[in-house]
């Protein structure tokens, strides 16, 4: 059977156990290309495969061209044959003298290289003694080395040409046998070497320089020819994405929302059937450490379809007209593998709002790439499949065109954890340390207000490597509070130098907080006091605020009370005041400043906010009012912290000879807590502090009947 017919068989034809002489070669060959890696894509070695080793194959052979080129450029010299340097003498006496010089030749006027007459090489003038001492030729084989033996530096051409004439004549070497020196010009490599040098430094600093440029963007990474690619990373079928909607603790209405996303790539038929579409595109805003991008890793490891991410600032080049085609190349990607998500973060660094503090006349790229996304977006042309997921925490200067329906439907708003969220939250990081019966979830909830979910897991952490550093084998609450305590205040500095006197001050301007919370109805509760230096503050007292969504002017007045109360402590005991109070003078300031100007709370100035939500006015230099109006805003603000500080004094006042044991009860132990408060003032008699009380007396009585309910239960 020819070669032709074997061809012709069918692939799915039996099988033969012996392998044919070509499928030998075609292995062998797969296992040298296994062997010595890919062929580059591109003249800079580069792979498509920025993981591969095809980008550094050749490496290798530009090294021993490098090095072969310098070689020749400093050794070229002897592969035409070894010359021996003579000097003047010998070359005079034992050489020319003799009449054993064949030719001289003088090149660049700077060096004379001597040839010597074949049958003279073999005279003893011409040997030399080795290392062991011992005379031996400098040329055994004369006929394999045609010359120049030997080379002679001169200083002067004309002076080298008369010498040599006249030694010829005083030895009397016949005419026909003396020899006169000739010129040549050569051009060496080296003499090359001062221009070329610096030009090749510049070629590898320019390829270098295009390779770093390129980025690591798909299609070949780091290339000059690819710097308008898109960087985004692909997440697909094949890729190992362990975050999941179970570990996004809290944001029930934003998971609702990007679940219904999901599901809709999942199971389409069920919203085609009603006529409804999927979202174009759905924006997350809120604060930092919310979890915008960690519902984004969700969705990559839930939903089933390609995965594209990648960062607002990666559409951002030097080059103009690179990041509009990074986005162009982007969605080209997307549609090819359409259904897919796209999710960009930190969008503003691209979505900025056009036109703001724009150069007259100037072309600004980041606009181009904005106008460029938005054509992608929603243009013309249909994205079919393609949806956008975007995140940010500076909505406000996103451009309105960006904002609009059709591009993103949705935008989801992630809020700050409340204390039930909080609680999720933690049970979701606790899973994975060891901790004791003493850590109670709820208290840790109720005890981080306004706290983040990436603050909650930064706690959870410093926790773990309090207790390691402790060498505990399981982390208690302590931990847990005093890993509040590192991330609020800081580190504690026990060996910080405070006088006697000083740290008396600071232990009546803590207790000074404490009264006077204690003593306001709507003020937040006290945790925990000290007056150990932490970062820097000299002294610190912990609250446990209560979370509201709207304030009242009362209860505003009872937190600057309260804020005020260290500052008032210090003038009814010692008569005097200090420099401790700047962050609490800085933070009733605001408040007060807030009250009047933001929320209208004030009565000369009315039902007037000049609160800029657009966030515009940070960048103007005029205010939104007159100079009137902004003399009365001073005024009233400084009235509403007289009335308030008087308020304080008159509070501590009343309560001097307990604010006085609750200062010498700090100095003694150095931090106090909620119950030694309790045992100088009693409870705090305001309605909700009763409440609470009743509260937790059920709570107990029912866990201690609880035991023989569950005995009564009918099994299931």
């Amino acid at each position: 059977m020819s070669d032709e017919q074997q061809d012709n068989i069918p692939k799915n034809s039996e099988p033969n156990p012996v392998s044919s002489p070509e499928e030998e070669r075609k292995k062998q060959f797969e296992k040298m290309k296994d062997r010595f890696g890919k062929k580059p894509s591109n003249p800079f070695g580069g792979s498509n495969n920025s993981g591969g080793n095809g980008g550094n194959s050749f490496y290798w052979i530009y090294g021993l061209v490098i090095l072969g080129l310098l070689g020749f450029v400093f050794f070229g010299q002897d592969f035409e044959g070894r010359l021996y340097e003579v000097d003047q003498t010998r070359f005079e006496q034992n050489m020319l003298a003799k009449g054993d010089v064949r030719s001289i030749v003088i090149v660049n006027e700077k060096v004379a290289e001597i040839t010597i007459n074949q049958d003279s090489l073999k005279l003893p003038r011409y040997f030399e003694a080795d290392k062991s001492g011992k005379l031996v030729q400098l040329f055994p084989n004369p006929k394999n080395a045609p010359g120049p033996h030997f080379k002679l530096s001169i200083a002067d051409k004309k002076d080298f040409i008369e010498q040599v004439r006249r030694i010829q004549e005083t030895a009397n070497i016949p005419l026909n046998f003396r020899v006169s020196p000739t010129r040549e010009d050569r051009t060496e490599w080296s003499d090359h070497l001062g221009w070329m040098l610096p030009i090749a430094i510049m070629v590898v600093l320019w390829i270098v320089m295009m390779r770093r440029m390129g980025g690591g963007g798909s299609g070949g990474a780091g290339q000059i020819f690819n710097i308008g690619k898109s960087k985004a990373v692909l997440f697909d079928k094949d890729s190992n994405v362990n975050v999941t909607f179970n570990d996004v603790a809290g944001l029930d209405g934003a998971k609702v929302e990007i679940m219904e996303i999901v599901d809709f790539l999942k199971n389409p038929k069920k919203y085609t059937d009603l006529g409804a579409k999927i979202p174009k595109g759905a924006l997350l805003v809120g604060p930092p450490g919310t979890g915008k991008t960690l519902l984004a890793k969700a969705v990559a490891g839930e939903a089933k379809v390609p995965f594209f991410s990648l960062s607002g600032s990666d559409f951002v080049e030097m080059f103009v007209g690179v990041g509009a085609s990074r986005v162009r190349d982007l969605f080209k990607q997307a549609k090819e593998k359409a259904p897919c998500i796209i999710f960009i973060d930190e969008i503003d660094a691209i979505g900025r709002a056009r036109g703001k503090n724009a150069a007259a006349g100037g072309n600004d790229e980041r606009e181009n790439t904005l106008n460029q996304l938005l054509t992608e977006m929603d243009g013309f042309g249909t994205n079919s499949g393609v949806i956008i997921l975007a995140a940010t925490n500076r909505a406000d200067i996103l451009d309105r065109a960006l904002m609009r329906a059709g591009r993103f439907d949705r935008q989801i708003y992630v809020d700050m954890p409340d204390v039930l969220e909080r609680q999720e939250i933690f049970k979701v990081h606790l899973k994975k340390i060891k901790i004791d019966a003493t850590v109670d979830i709820d208290f840790l909830a109720k005890q981080t207000p306004g706290f983040s979910g990436a603050d909650i897991a930064n706690i959870c952490n410093e926790a773990a490597l309090i207790a390691a550093r402790a060498n505990k084998k399981q982390v208690t609450k302590q931990d847990f509070l005093d890993a509040v305590d590192r991330i609020i205040a800081g580190l504690e500095k026990k060996n910080k130098i405070i006088t006697p006197d000083e740290k008396r001050v600071i232990a009546f301007h803590e207790a000074g907080h404490a009264t006077v919370s204690w003593m306001c109805e709507y003020a937040s509760p006290l945790v925990k006091v000290t007056i150990v230096p932490r970062g820097r503050s000299l002294g610190a007292a912990w609250y446990l605020p209560e979370e509201r969504q709207i304030t009242t002017t009362e209860q505003i007045m009872d937190e600057m009370c309260a804020t005020l109360g260290g500052r008032a402590a210090e003038e009814v005991i010692f008569g005097k005041i200090s420099t401790g109070a700047l962050s609490d003078l800085e933070k009733i300031t605001r408040q007060a400043y807030a009250s009047v100007v933001y929320y209208g709370l004030n009565d000369k100035i009315g039902n007037v906010s000049y609160y800029d939500s657009s966030g515009q006015s940070e960048y103007s230099f005029n205010k939104p009012y007159s100079e009137n109006t902004a003399k009365t805003i001073d005024e009233e603000v400084k009235k509403m912290i007289d009335i308030a500080y008087a308020r304080t004094k008159t509070i501590l006042l009343a309560n001097k000879d307990k604010l006085t044991q609750l200062a010498e009860k700090l100095l003694e132990k150095e931090v106090i807590f909620k119950e030694d408060l309790e045992t100088i003032f009693g409870k705090r008699p305001f309605a909700k502090d009763v409440a609470e009380e009743n509260e937790k007396k059920l709570a107990a009585n029912n866990s201690e009947v609880e035991p023989s309910h569950t005995e009564e239960k009918p099994a299931e």
